[in-house]
């Protein structure tokens, strides 16, 4: 997004990852630091946020490395944009126009842990035309006080029940929001994601979660950006 360049330097320091056997990998490791920004729009600018969350720095070799989903159901922002920013993130001071049009009503930004940008790609991104229309379902979570490493462990575990091909990542906070950890979960079709949240009896997994996450919010959402 065009004026979020950051200068700070950071040290790199509610969904389980999900696989449909036990040879699939886990999540795949943090590597790298990305930008996190969920916005809501003014009223009436919806289609303009979207727009301007795609102006990039042309001078930016990482200008096309971000993913922009869209909510469709679940928590109070129109827009999540993941941005890669590389090994380090800094923030600088910008010229930007104090009195133009606001197009957010609100927004967050926080600087997360995250696997390469090429692991991102793999996962987010469908890899032929029949998984075009990815379903998305974005997560934040705060885990119980002293859970954390618990919770760390469980949403990189793998659901070796799971009904239906899930590509997964999970995003460590660096700094910014109050939450712990980011996981994004992409199906291959909505009826995939339909067929994976079918009721299942004596969800030992379901339960497990709630014994370590204190707080959570999850969206379903689209994919904006790659087209």
């Amino acid at each position: 997004m065009k004026g979020l360049t950051r200068r700070t330097t950071f040290a790199l320091a509610f969904c389980s990852a999900l696989a449909l056997s036990q040879a699939q990998a886990q999540a795949p490791a943090a590597a790298d630091v990305y930008h996190v920004l969920f916005a809501k729009a003014a009223p009436g600018q919806a289609a303009a946020l979207a727009k301007e969350l795609q102006e990039q720095d042309a001078k930016d070799p990482m200008a096309s490395h971000y993913l922009l989903l869209r909510h469709q159901s679940g928590d109070d922002w129109d827009y999540c944009l993941i941005q890669h920013l590389g090994t380090k993130a800094s923030v600088d001071v910008t010229n930007a126009n104090p009195n133009a049009p606001p197009t957010m009503a609100w927004h967050t930004d926080t600087f997360v842990a995250g696997p390469s940008w090429s692991d991102v790609t793999r996962a987010m991104l469908p890899t032929d035309a029949k998984a075009a229309s990815s379903a998305y379902v974005v997560a934040v979570l705060q885990s119980v006080p002293g859970h954390r490493s618990q919770l760390d462990s469980l949403v990189r575990q793998i659901n070796t029940n799971a009904k239906v091909p899930v590509s997964s990542l999970v995003f460590t906070h660096l700094e910014g929001g109050p939450w712990q950890f980011l996981t994004v979960d992409r199906y291959n079709s909505w009826q995939d994601l339909a067929t994976d949240r079918a009721p299942a009896a004596n969800d030992a997994g379901w339960l497990q979660v709630r014994e370590h996450v204190a707080s959570h919010r999850d969206t379903i959402a689209d994919r904006i950006v790659p087209k």
